[in-house]
């Protein structure tokens, strides 16, 4: 894994460097998506060594009404951001009293995909699409940078060939990382921090369903209703040899 060093961020990697056979090099290609949190973490620094990473577009995963600095955020100016296409993509709508029900409870988990994809699935289409037409040097990122998009990061990866087991480690970092953050934007409630034995005890019926998502893939895939072309696409986007374009 690579872990991004963008001032003020944190959870930050690049999706390249993952074992797949399906890249003549062996692994995905770097510089292409990574994923993170919030943007609105980043310093005007920050915003600099994203550009410097190759940062061209920000899919952002999150709901409307959770985009846009807050307090305790860093000002930016409208010039950081020139020349990059932000897209909101979410991937789930919280307004939909099933929707909410159904997976509240579990939001922090990889227990809610599946009804994720059951429930909203043109939400979930929506955002592999959105990645898919990007131009390559794409953040994708939600509020934590760890449940939506771990869940998108693990399809991403497994429509890649990665293996599942580094997949889930990918999760799994991500969880960590997370652990230690008491609040994960500015009126959210405070999450409870917990130590690395905590976080392993807590994965240990939850990386299961990252490896099996990875595995599953394509049959996820079929069940969003996602086309021979967008898949085709995002693999180009994480295969070294093939161009993006």
């Amino acid at each position: 894994m690579t872990t991004l060093a963008w001032d003020g961020y944190i959870n930050a990697r690049d999706l390249g460097g993952f074992p797949t056979a399906l890249s003549r090099s062996g692994v995905t290609a770097a510089g292409r998506i990574a994923r993170g949190p919030r943007r609105e973490r980043l310093t005007a620094a920050g915003w600099d060594d994203a550009r410097a990473w190759g940062l061209a577009s920000v899919v952002d995963l999150r709901c409307e009404h959770e985009v846009g600095p807050g307090e305790g955020d860093h000002v930016i100016s409208d010039a950081a951001l020139d020349g990059i296409t932000i897209v909101n993509a979410p991937t789930e709508d919280q307004n939909d009293s099933e929707f909410w029900e159904t997976c509240a409870p579990i939001l922090d988990s990889p227990e809610y995909w599946q009804h994720n994809w059951r429930l909203q699935p043109q939400l979930v289409l929506g955002a592999l699409e959105a990645i898919a037409s990007s131009q390559p040097g794409t953040l994708v990122h939600c509020s934590a940078g760890r449940d939506r998009t771990g869940m998108i990061s693990a399809l991403l990866l497994g429509n890649a060939g990665v293996d599942p087991a580094a997949v889930a480690a990918d999760y799994a970092t991500s969880v960590h990382a997370m652990a230690v953050v008491e609040q994960l934007a500015p009126g959210a409630e405070p999450e409870e921090i917990r130590s690395p034995a905590e976080v392993d005890e807590w994965m240990r019926d939850k990386l299961p369903i990252v490896r099996d998502t990875a595995t599953r893939t394509h049959e996820v895939f079929d069940l969003l209703g996602v086309s021979i072309a967008t898949r085709s696409a995002l693999r180009r986007l994480l295969i070294a040899e093939q161009p993006t374009h």
